[in-house]
């Protein structure tokens, strides 16, 4: 029989990480915002610029509470991906997914790209696409050693980092004190475009860009130790509410405004060597080379845990599943490492274009993640979470998303095309794998209406296409029940025809000693059966004790994997949190 790499365990389950760990492994990819939003967001909103760092603090605020919800409910791999798979269709779900490895790769190579820009600033010998390449590959490598290895280098980039930018603003205060506000207040003489609210509205939407990476946490939060999650959106929510609007107001007490965009891919920089001199402008560059590698790496590690849930869906082929004798799915990093190469080599490196890709996807994610609370809300009330974020919390939080989303879609139009030339053909190979049985049964009536002619050159491809849809739908699925009503049971059955590829399912009624068997059940089950012929249902009486140690054993002797298994939302009486099942889904 040949291997079932659906159950194959996650390249990065233990050791689990604690909260420093974790903490750096996302905040090198948030905190690297630091290194290029001050000087973007001055652009836009001028001296206000550290008023707009503000107002996205304040919605990353809220942000938090909305995040520790969803995945609080719903503590699994794959973000707005898993919260959106848990409470409506896959094929949503996979929308969100798309967005959000668009996102990551987008990440990784303006990052490795950026890294490499300040390495040429102290080296100007250095091939910058080479040296990009070749920093992707070391951490393809690094995350094929296993994410234990990887934690070790992100702890040390996040440490020096935020050393690194204490010291700035500590020795920029200095400078300011002593030198006096002249230039700063030379600088609010300066006129604005517009009004101020024009300035707040562009330097707001642009300012955004400073918080990507947030999302990161929740898509390795499988491989976090209890507790440890809304840590890490804590910290990371004071790391870039202290730090943005702080140099972003010493480049303004600072830097006269005139000079400040000929320094806007090294503000930082310019900023240390004007108030501590050459030797700080050096040791922002190379602290910043450090961090926006420590950025690449949170996309490897993130993308692994996102793609691997994907593929335990059936969403990617399933060969992304193969490990090393290290437990890694190498594949995974692989072709994540392929396709970043790709997009470096056909935009060469055009940070204008990575860009249009990163800001629509990431801020999309964003919003579809505040979109999966209103449904987990809604859908899954009943479904035990440590956090709720309340109503007005969620309103004012996703309009502040999408306000975002249409001022950067005003300031950059053609970003929307770049983004969609990437987005399509991300799209399209995750519906293909959803609807590959469709696309099968399409291909195998037109080759029949050839076959007859053409026999003797295409002997026997329709009949190979029919096994091939058959060997597809032979996955079976599980939905256990505690004695639902038949309209529960019709819902799942129901989801189950219009989500997922398959043709039969197990309805498994677990009893507790001394229940009866549920003799009303299992007859209205025969009449959904005959409702329902693409479906063949087995309905199954056990006793026993709901709970891991059961599923383990149905899933090894039925040999159907755990995400293949659907329960309906357990309430607070349950004893055990949703992970502890091994990746069991919620259908009702």
């Amino acid at each position: 029989m040949e291997k079932d790499l659906t159950n194959a365990i996650s390249p990065t389950h233990a050791p689990k990480l604690r909260e420093l760990a974790a903490t750096a492994i996302c905040g090198n990819d948030i905190t690297s915002s630091c290194l290029y939003v001050s000087a973007l967001a001055i652009l836009y909103a001028g001296q206000y610029a550290w008023v707009a760092l503000l107002m996205v603090g304040g919605v990353l605020y809220l942000f938090r509470s909305i995040y520790a919800e969803v995945v609080g409910a719903l503590p699994l791999n794959g973000g707005a991906y898993n919260a959106l798979l848990n409470t409506t269709s896959k094929s949503t779900a996979s929308l969100a997914a798309c967005l959000t490895l668009l996102s990551y790769m987008a990440t990784a190579v303006i990052s490795a790209t950026e890294a490499m820009h300040y390495v040429h600033h102290l080296w100007e010998g250095l091939p910058i696409m080479y040296a990009t390449i070749g920093l992707l590959a070391f951490f393809m490598g690094l995350t094929i050693m296993g994410i234990g290895e990887s934690s070790i280098v992100a702890i040390i980039i996040f440490i020096t980092h935020i050393t690194t930018l204490t010291l700035l603003v500590l020795v920029g205060f200095f400078y300011l004190f002593n030198h006096g506000f002249d230039t700063l207040a030379l600088n609010y003489s300066q006129p604005l475009q517009g009004s101020i609210w024009r300035a707040l509205f562009f330097g707001f939407a642009a300012a955004m860009l400073g918080i990507s990476g947030f999302e990161s946490s929740a898509n390795f939060v499988e491989e976090q130790a209890p507790g440890v999650f809304p840590k890490t959106l804590r910290n990371m929510w004071l790391a870039v509410t202290i730090f943005n609007p702080l140099t972003a107001f010493l480049a303004i007490a600072i830097v006269p405004m005139a000079t400040i965009p000929e320094h806007q891919a090294a503000l930082l920089a310019y900023l240390g060597e004007v108030a501590g001199g050459h030797w700080l402008a050096i040791l922002v560059s190379v602290n910043a080379a450090m961090v926006l590698s420590g950025a690449v790496l949170t996309s490897y590690v993130g993308v692994t845990g996102l793609v691997h849930r994907m593929t335990l869906d059936r969403c990617l082929p399933q060969f992304l599943l193969t490990t090393n004798k290290r437990g890694s799915a190498y594949l995974i990093m692989i072709s994540f490492f392929l396709l970043c190469v790709s997009i470096l080599l056909i935009t060469r490196g055009d940070i204008g274009a990575l860009a249009g890709v990163y800001t629509i996807s990431f801020l999309s994610v964003m919003a579809l993640f505040g979109i999966g609370n209103i449904l987990l809300k809604i859908r899954r009330n009943r479904l035990p979470r440590p956090v709720r974020a309340t109503g007005i919390v969620l309103f004012v939080a996703i309009s502040a998303v999408l306000v975002a989303l249409v001022g950067n879609a005003i300031l950059n139009p053609a970003y929307l095309v770049v983004f969609l030339k990437y987005f399509i053909p991300t799209v399209s190979v995750v519906f293909i794998m959803l609807f590959r049985i469709r696309l099968l049964r399409l291909f195998t009536y037109l080759l029949q209406q050839i076959e007859g002619p053409l026999e003797k050159i295409l002997p026997l491809t329709s009949y190979n296409l029919m096994r091939l849809i058959h060997k597809i739908r032979s996955q079976e699925f599980v939905f256990f029940t505690r004695g639902d009503n038949i309209a529960n049971i019709n819902k799942v059955m129901r989801y189950i025809v219009q989500n997922e590829q398959t043709k039969k399912i197990k309805i498994v009624n677990v009893l507790r000693e001394g229940e009866e068997p549920p003799t009303k059940l299992m007859h209205e089950v025969e009449v959904l059966d005959r409702a329902y012929p693409e479906l063949e249902v087995d309905f199954v009486v056990l006793r026993g004790h709901f709970g891991p140690q059961l599923i383990q054993e149905l899933s090894t002797k039925w040999n159907i994997p755990k995400n293949f298994m659907f329960i309906g939302s357990p309430g607070d009486r349950f004893i055990y949190g949703l992970q502890e099942l091994g990746g069991v889904r919620l259908v009702i």
